[in-house]
């Protein structure tokens, strides 16, 4: 069990620590198809809330550098338009999904952590700081995939949660495919592309340190 375990860890590393590499090598095996993978992972890291595991901002980071490879198949355009609308429709549905089953969740008052009080302090958290938790959790790894499950949950007001979806999903994926696009291939980057992974990842938590 133990030698099991281990081995799914070193295959988890491999896979983040050389990530592009696969990505390439997925990119010319699939052909178009490759966007359809592209789209549902952007989606259900953000739509769903039992993958809170999947690639994000690295993703998006890597898949811009292979984009602007001369041999490569990844229209940058499509990639930018595709991905922007997973990442809307992903938040949307988590926020749809949240709202049905927040009374589910939250029926029992003498309930320890599932506490409709504790539903109560969250919606009036929303109502004073949704707006900025929306955008800013777009940038966080994790707390993007757990934020529009909650706005739901709380009743968020609807036509805020989306204005405030829109600003961050298009923010996000431009910026982090816009900055792999350029930056990507130049030799330092590609020389240290595991380590910048780790930087991004790094970097994407600053805005809750910042937020504490």
């Amino acid at each position: 069990m133990l030698d099991l375990i281990l081995h799914s860890l070193l295959q988890a590393w491999e896979l983040l620590t050389h990530f592009h590499v696969y990505l390439n090598e997925w990119s010319t095996q699939m052909g178009p198809w490759i966007y359809v993978v592209l789209f549902l992972i952007v989606f259900a890291e953000t739509g769903l809330v039992v993958t809170p595991f999947l690639p994000g901002d690295s993703l998006l980071f890597a898949i811009g550098a292979l984009a602007a490879l001369p041999n490569n198949t990844m229209n940058y355009w499509i990639l930018l338009i595709l991905l922007i609308v997973a990442a809307l429709l992903g938040d949307t549905v988590n926020y749809f999904v949240g709202e049905k089953f927040a009374g589910r969740f939250f029926s029992d008052k003498n309930a320890r952590f599932l506490n409709p009080k504790h539903l109560q302090k969250t919606q009036d958290f929303y109502k004073k700081y949704g707006g900025k938790t929306i955008i800013l959790a777009r940038f966080v790894p994790i707390v993007r995939t757990y934020a529009p499950f909650v706005a739901g949950m709380s009743k968020m007001d609807y036509k805020k949660f989306m204005s405030f979806n829109v600003i961050g999903g298009i923010v996000w994926v431009v910026l982090f495919l816009t900055l792999g696009f350029f930056f990507g291939n130049f030799p330092i980057v590609q020389k240290n592309f595991t380590y910048l992974i780790f930087g991004i990842i790094f970097i994407s938590l600053a805005p809750v340190v910042f937020e504490v």
